[in-house]
């Protein structure tokens, strides 16, 4: 039996549940930090995205019914909360969902938790002026080099399309920083 469905069977327990969502957090809490922080750039929202999300994947564990990777499923729901997280804040800002990526890169050189140089920070100010599937896939392909595949699951679409996406946005990233 493998270690994740040995983890689901417990984490599905009433008497093991508890105990097997501390070993999923161990597990997944720094990889779906750094996956929400590329989303929503602050390191304090990527903090509330991934209590929203780890308390989502505790409330709906029971759900999970193994047509993909755990993974892939806690991964789904860390981009959906990421994107509602930035879909609210456009709502309640009353600007586009644009602004508020520039508007959370443009924070970015004074986030103490930011740890990049002028470059990095460059960098994410191109993927800004991607559209949010492409940012999503180049994040996903170029920081965490999660495989087509996977990605697949998390964002429902083909991966020759999740490819497709990728060369267009290493295309617009090229441009953007050629040009600026």
């Amino acid at each position: 039996m493998t270690d994740e469905v040995q983890l689901l069977e417990q984490l599905k327990s009433e008497t093991h549940k508890n105990e097997a969502f501390k070993a999923l957090l161990k597990l997944y809490k720094e990889r779906l930090y750094w996956h929400i922080r590329n989303i929503v750039k602050s390191h304090d929202d990527a903090d509330d995205v991934l209590q929203n999300t780890f308390i989502k994947i505790f409330k709906n564990i029971h759900n999970f019914k193994g047509d993909s990777k755990l993974f892939s499923w806690m991964y789904r729901i860390a981009t959906n909360e990421a994107i509602t997280f930035i879909n609210n804040r456009a709502k309640q800002l009353q600007v586009s969902n644009d602004d508020v990526h520039q508007l959370a890169i443009n924070n970015l050189a004074s986030d103490v938790y930011f740890e990049g140089d002028a470059i990095q920070l460059k960098l994410q100010q191109a993927i800004a002026t991607l559209p949010e599937k492409q940012q999503l896939v180049f994040n996903m392909k170029y920081f965490e080099n999660i495989k087509y595949s996977d990605m697949s699951d998390i964002l429902g679409t083909s991966e020759g399309a999740l490819k497709a996406s990728y060369h267009l946005a290493v295309k617009k990233i090229e441009s953007y920083l050629t040009k600026n």
